[in-house]
């Protein structure tokens, strides 16, 4: 497999979330008020803000952008797990095993149906939680807004989006569906995602990436994609967005085996994230040498 364009590297330190407990069996990372950045100092403070008037945010920001350098690349990503989606409930209700034994490869129950599921009533609250968040944030300059959106082209993570940036002030809402953000591949009706042209006619205000197929070529009803395909689709994700982006801070809306493998590539603790909750990361990408 290919290495890709840079090194990525998940920088700790910074926020409470690089912390947080790891694996199933603990409580899942919920959103943080300020998004849990640390209060701290930064070797730009001096320069910056030798009167100490300005916000943490404000000087986190500030430290992370200087920090660039020609072989170096950083982002600070607010990453959300989509909200609760028929999926989630239906797995609920009859356990993991029978989940993957069987009600994961079929469409339905008869009452609910979860292929390329949409989000239950709980999902859409927790979304509207997360839009929330960003208003009392715009209203008390705590954290500052993501300049750029992308998102899963699945439907809960298209709610999703709408839900916590539709309406915002400050915030050109025109979110970027990305293929590589969808969840791990394969198998599961909930990850079969819709036409393109029934998410162009549904989700006008989203822009769709060059290549977008009009089907799902993606999805294989017989084979599932493996932790290693989904850490080189991330890869790939990465490299596509630390070239063509020049945003510092910037959102993504997935799904939890596409952040396991985000923090698998970038070195990150395996926290868990909750439905509804977004959690932030700092990366740094370091340009790979010709020989490696």
């Amino acid at each position: 497999m290919a290495k890709g364009t840079f090194a990525y590297k998940a920088v700790a330190g910074y926020f409470f979330h690089d912390e947080e407990e790891t694996g199933p069996n603990v409580p899942r990372a919920v959103t943080r008020s300020g998004m849990g950045l640390i209060n701290r100092a930064y070797d730009t403070d001096a320069a910056f803000d030798p009167e100490r008037k300005k916000t943490q945010w404000e000087r986190f920001v500030y430290f992370v952008e200087h920090q660039a350098r020609q072989e170096h690349r950083y982002k600070i990503i607010f990453l959300i797990r989509h909200g609760q989606g028929y999926h989630n409930l239906k797995e609920s209700q009859v356990g993991l095993r029978a989940w993957n034994d069987h009600w994961s490869l079929v469409d339905t129950d008869g009452v609910i149906s979860w292929t390329d599921a949409l989000l239950t009533g709980i999902g859409r609250e927790q979304a509207k939680a997360l839009g929330e968040f960003w208003r009392d944030s715009i209203k008390n300059g705590t954290v500052p807004l993501p300049r750029k959106l992308y998102t899963s082209p699945l439907m809960r993570c298209l709610e999703t989006t709408k839900f916590t940036y539709s309406g915002l002030p400050d915030l050109e809402f025109r979110p970027l569906i990305k293929e590589k953000l969808r969840e791990r591949n394969g198998e599961h009706t909930c990850d079969r995602r819709s036409t393109r042209s029934w998410i162009s006619s549904n989700f006008p205000e989203y822009e769709i990436e060059a290549g977008f197929t009009e089907e799902d070529e993606e999805w294989r009803p017989d084979r599932r994609e493996t932790a290693v395909e989904i850490a080189g689709r991330v890869r790939l994700l990465l490299d596509d967005i630390f070239t063509n982006d020049d945003e510092t801070i910037i959102s993504f809306t997935a799904h939890s085996g596409l952040i396991r493998a985000l923090y698998d590539v970038t070195g990150h603790r395996d926290v868990w994230v909750g439905a509804g909750a977004m959690v932030p990361m700092l990366i740094r990408a370091e340009k790979r040498r010709r020989e490696e």
